[in-house]
């Protein structure tokens, strides 16, 4: 919903094996970003795929992986995240996400974090917002008040839409978040900006070149957003049944929604986190202090929850699932900060989200392509999302069949990130073992 207080970024070691030379993957099934092809090989070499087809021949000196009774995949992209350090690139890389799209946080952060990515194949690629869109006193203004964020600047009005668009470039933001939230679905009123104000941001951010996402948690928040002209929304409506009305304009928009089921579960009931958490196949992976505070939820410590909010996690299901139906992209997030308020974190939640997707009526494959395809697409990273010579080397591979059951992504064999192997190492207190 809203970044957590920005810490500096530590130092972490390298952790992936530089792609030095070529890697031929055998007899593999390759989900290409839409739909399962059996029995290929793809050859990477450096940091893209090289080729994908049958009998292809083995370089000299290329390393060959047996891909038998295993998928390969592009690597997933976390639609929705607030990333504030290092650590949780790293954490997100290890449960196959080789791409993270954060939705909000501090600049100085929010560069730092970025130029890591940039420079480092042990850590998954992010793209930034940096400071989102606000009327004076909106959320999450609140959050300052609490100490919780630093002040950062604010839109009164549709005059002041163009400069504030402008500093967001000059900050470095990739995409522009914009804030609908009147506080109905958080427990306190707060202002909203004009449907003029939204629009002038959405007109100034598309002259720049930057799509613009909405955090929306109510229909009427989500009606606006799309009246508006937004390219996105960051949460599907989640206060009551959508009509069909609110469904069909979000078709004829032609926008995409993140659902963030995982995110929204997590403020009313923790089931799947606590699935997660005793997962043998993700455990291992995730982040201690993710495990120690959500077994501090569990035990039942209220400081650890955001509390009862005007939400429901199945109107959101069934509002994605109806607007998927018309043809709207789906894109799988979690909203993962790693702090408190909500229990989704950066790697291990993204798997949460893909099987509350599934759960609310997508077939595996279709949550698959709205954690590969669909989000590339959404954001413009035309060289990521696909299985697909000429394209950049974020791959995984996971042993079974994540088309016929989604759970199989858990089983991680490799990941790659522009072509270097990922040294996946468990954690420190997580009762797991070191791994390939």
């Amino acid at each position: 919903m809203s970044a957590p207080t920005p810490a500096s970024p530590p130092t972490t070691t390298s952790a992936s094996t530089p792609a030095s030379s070529p890697t031929l993957v055998r007899r593999v099934s390759v989900f290409d970003g839409s739909q399962l092809r059996p029995g290929l090989d793809v050859l990477i070499d450096g940091p893209v795929i090289a080729a994908v087809g049958t009998g292809l021949e083995i370089p000299a000196g290329a390393t060959v992986i047996d891909g038998t009774g295993r998928t390969l995949l592009p690597g997933l992209i976390d639609s929705h995240t607030h990333t504030i350090d290092v650590d949780q690139l790293r954490q997100a890389l290890l449960f196959g996400i080789t791409t993270e799209l954060d939705m909000g946080g501090a600049p100085a952060t929010a560069r730092l974090v970025r130029a890591a990515a940039d420079e480092r194949d042990d850590l998954a690629d992010v793209r930034v917002a940096t400071t989102g869109a606000t009327a004076p006193g909106g959320h999450p203004g609140q959050l300052v008040e609490m100490g919780m964020l630093e002040p950062f600047p604010t839109v009164a009005g549709p005059a002041d839409a163009a400069g504030f668009v402008a500093a967001r470039v000059a900050d470095g933001a990739d995409h522009l978040k914009i804030f609908i939230e009147d506080g109905t679905a958080i427990g306190r009123p707060m202002p909203v900006m004009s449907a003029e104000t939204i629009t002038a941001l959405v007109r100034a951010a598309h002259e720049r070149g930057l799509r613009t996402v909405a955090h929306t948690l109510t229909r009427t928040a989500a009606r606006q957003a799309i009246d508006c002209g937004v390219d996105g929304l960051a949460h599907a409506p989640a206060d009551g049944p959508a009509d069909p009305a609110l469904v069909e304009a979000a078709a004829e928009q032609g926008l995409f929604v993140m659902p963030t089921l995982t995110a929204l579960t997590g403020m009313t009931s923790l089931p799947a986190e606590y699935e997660l958490a005793d997962d043998p196949r993700l455990r291992p992976y995730a982040d201690p202090q993710w495990l120690k505070g959500l077994e501090q939820v569990r035990a039942g410590d209220p400081g650890q929850r955001v509390g009862p909010i005007g939400v429901d996690p199945r109107h959101a299901a069934d509002a994605a699932v109806r607007t998927f139906r018309l043809g709207v992209p789906l894109l799988a997030g979690t909203d993962g900060t790693g702090g408190t308020g909500h229990p989704t974190t950066h790697g291990i939640s993204y798997h949460g989200e893909l099987a509350l997707l599934v759960a609310a009526g997508l077939t595996p494959a279709e949550a698959l392509t709205a954690a590969t395809a669909a989000p590339a697409a959404a954001f413009g990273l035309a060289d990521r999302g696909r299985v697909a010579p000429g394209l950049r080397a974020d791959l995984l591979l996971v042993d079974g069949d994540p088309t016929r059951d989604i759970t199989a992504l858990r089983s991680v064999a490799t990941v790659w990130r522009r072509g270097s192997r990922v040294l996946r190492t468990a954690q420190a207190g997580t009762d797991g073992q070191e791994c390939p």
